[in-house]
């Protein structure tokens, strides 16, 4: 009998030996590069021409930024009621007919990017479409693609999800689709519940904020960053959020714009009200000196994001050709000149995180060069 348990439990460890070989097993593609699916070797010369030629070298900057924020516009665009006739098909079955994060505010940049909410994505728009014309590769997983790549040059950011398979869009999005920052925060929910996100998705998904920068909220004040550290994927965006506006950094208010709390940095309406609705504000605070909370709610509400309105089924997973981010440098704090009194305690069931304070006089921020 202790013959019998033991060829059993050999047996099992070798069939767990034969099953995590070819979980793990890897392909090596013509440019020397490993992954596990061949399907995903076309991915590295794009990785390799982006990285140098769009990323400045693999620089977390100006188009790191814009790339980031072209994902979302891409991807919102898409509603199981509007622009379509809602009774003919079920939420499952538009699914399958694409739209979403399909590449369409490329491959239809006119009209989508003179969609008010996309002021100034042609830029972008622009200097990616001569890398989707020389590489065998859709607009929609290419949008993705660049982003993802593009969020890995920032130190502190999460390795994002990337599959590959998204077909070539078929229609524009309709207009009205994308939330702008003076939208009141009931209507903003209202617009990603339409298409499956909660709150907590929404707050996660503002991560992005903090290596973000302004070009066109005050026209004035281009590359104007919403924290004070733009290069560096951190949770600055969540304590300074919930600091007291003083300033404009800029010509005055703009719509969509409220105080800032810095010199240099600044703030949309939307993002300062949901760190004090009641519905978020909890949420938002949780990601404050959180690195990890932030990182992994971060990578998980962008997995959804980028296959919205897509079927997965017919998608394959090249996360591993996604470089892996540098760790985040430095730790949370409150700018030079703040204190916790300038914090606006928002969430009523938990206290706010208690910071320290940099050395030094008032942090005065820089704008974001472009390339």
């Amino acid at each position: 009998m202790a013959f019998k348990s033991l060829s059993i439990a050999l047996l099992a460890l070798a069939v767990a030996r034969v099953a995590n070989g070819a979980v793990t097993k890897r392909v090596t593609c013509a440019t020397g590069q490993t992954t596990a699916n061949a399907a995903c070797c076309v991915l590295f010369p794009i990785l390799d021409d982006i990285q140098e030629n769009l990323f400045d070298g693999g620089e977390c900057g100006e188009e790191v930024h814009e790339s980031l924020r072209l994902t979302f516009h891409d991807a919102i665009g898409f509603s199981p009621t509007k622009g379509i006739c809602p009774r003919l098909f079920s939420y499952a079955e538009l699914l399958h007919r694409g739209g979403g994060a399909d590449g369409s505010i490329i491959t239809f940049d006119d009209p989508e990017t003179g969609f008010p909410a996309n002021n100034g994505i042609d830029d972008i728009v622009d200097a990616q479409t001569p890398f989707i014309a020389r590489h065998n590769i859709t607009a929609g997983d290419f949008i993705q693609f660049a982003g993802a790549v593009g969020v890995s040059n920032c130190p502190g950011a999460p390795r994002l999800q990337f599959l590959l398979g998204r077909p070539t869009a078929t229609a524009p999005s309709p207009i009205g689709l994308v939330p702008e920052p003076f939208d009141t925060i009931t209507s903003v929910l209202e617009r990603f519940a339409e298409v499956g996100f909660s709150p907590a998705e929404v707050v996660a998904l503002l991560a992005s904020h903090t290596i973000a920068a302004a070009d066109h909220v005050d026209p004035t004040i281009p590359g104007t960053p919403f924290d004070s550290t733009p290069e560096i994927f951190d949770t600055q965006i969540f304590i300074e959020m919930q600091l007291r506006g003083v300033l404009f950094p800029g010509d005055g208010s703009n719509p969509g714009q409220v105080e800032s709390p810095l010199e240099g940095i600044i703030r949309l309406n939307t993002d300062a009200t949901l760190a004090r609705d009641d519905r978020t504000s909890c949420i938002w605070q949780s990601f404050a000196n959180n690195q990890a909370k932030m990182q992994s709610e971060f990578r998980a509400a962008m997995a959804k994001l980028a296959v919205l309105g897509q079927n997965t089924a017919n998608m394959v997973d090249c996360s591993d050709v996604i470089p892996v981010p540098k760790p985040v440098t430095g730790k949370a704090h409150l700018p030079a000149g703040k204190s916790m009194a300038d914090i606006e305690q928002a969430c009523a069931t938990a206290p706010f995180p208690t910071l320290t304070a940099d050395p030094g006089p008032q942090t005065s921020v820089p704008p974001v060069p472009p390339s």
